[in-house]
């Protein structure tokens, strides 16, 4: 895997555990992270987040360290953890799906296209999968068809994961394109 799919991985790890943290402490009010890592750890490991390792406990008091650092978690005088109005607003956000995919800064020139195939009795999974593809930009190809020119493989993990839908869609890279012209007119980008 290139370079530009690590770095992606790394941070869209270090959001998703962000978004985690966030979560648990949202969730349970004020809380002691040394009560929730434990819980948090396995969880992270279990979706895939999170590498097995000796260096996990350390990666989640990171990921708590930067956001009271930002200003999105305070501590008070027990060590209890809340949330900060403005990690309220970070969570709602994450939570509402209002986040864009980071675009590197050169394309690759290469295409991601995502097929599925959701039973009828999942529709409302399959909507929820269209209007979280629409909304973060990608291209409708056909109903089951997306397409879209950046690198977005761990997100659709994490994506698989949330929908349970693992083998119902699957991730292509491709070259080239029928239709490519229109494509990167649609995604603003150069022209062969």
């Amino acid at each position: 895997m290139g370079t530009l799919e690590n770095s992606a991985r790394r941070r869209l790890q270090r959001h998703a555990l962000q978004r985690v943290v966030l979560g648990v402490v949202a969730g349970a009010g004020l809380l002691s992270m040394a009560v929730v890592a434990p819980n948090a750890i396995g969880a992270l490991a279990k979706l895939g987040i999170l590498t097995s390792g000796k260096r996990r406990k350390e990666i989640i008091n990171q990921a708590r360290d930067r956001l009271l650092k930002r200003g999105f978690l305070a501590r008070n005088r027990e060590g209890y953890l809340s949330l900060t109005a403005r990690g309220e607003t970070l969570f709602r956000r994450l939570e509402l799906g209002n986040y864009k995919l980071k675009k590197p800064r050169r394309w690759d020139g290469k295409w991601r296209i995502l097929t599925f195939d959701i039973p009828e009795h999942r529709r409302s999974v399959r909507n929820r999968l269209r209007a979280t593809l629409s909304a973060l930009g990608f291209k409708r190809l056909q109903d089951s068809v997306w397409i879209y020119p950046y690198p977005c493989e761990d997100f659709l993990a994490l994506l698989k994961a949330d929908l349970k839908i693992g083998k119902d869609l699957l991730y292509i890279i491709s070259e080239e394109i029928e239709g490519a012209r229109s494509l990167r007119a649609y995604f603003e980008l150069p022209q062969e």
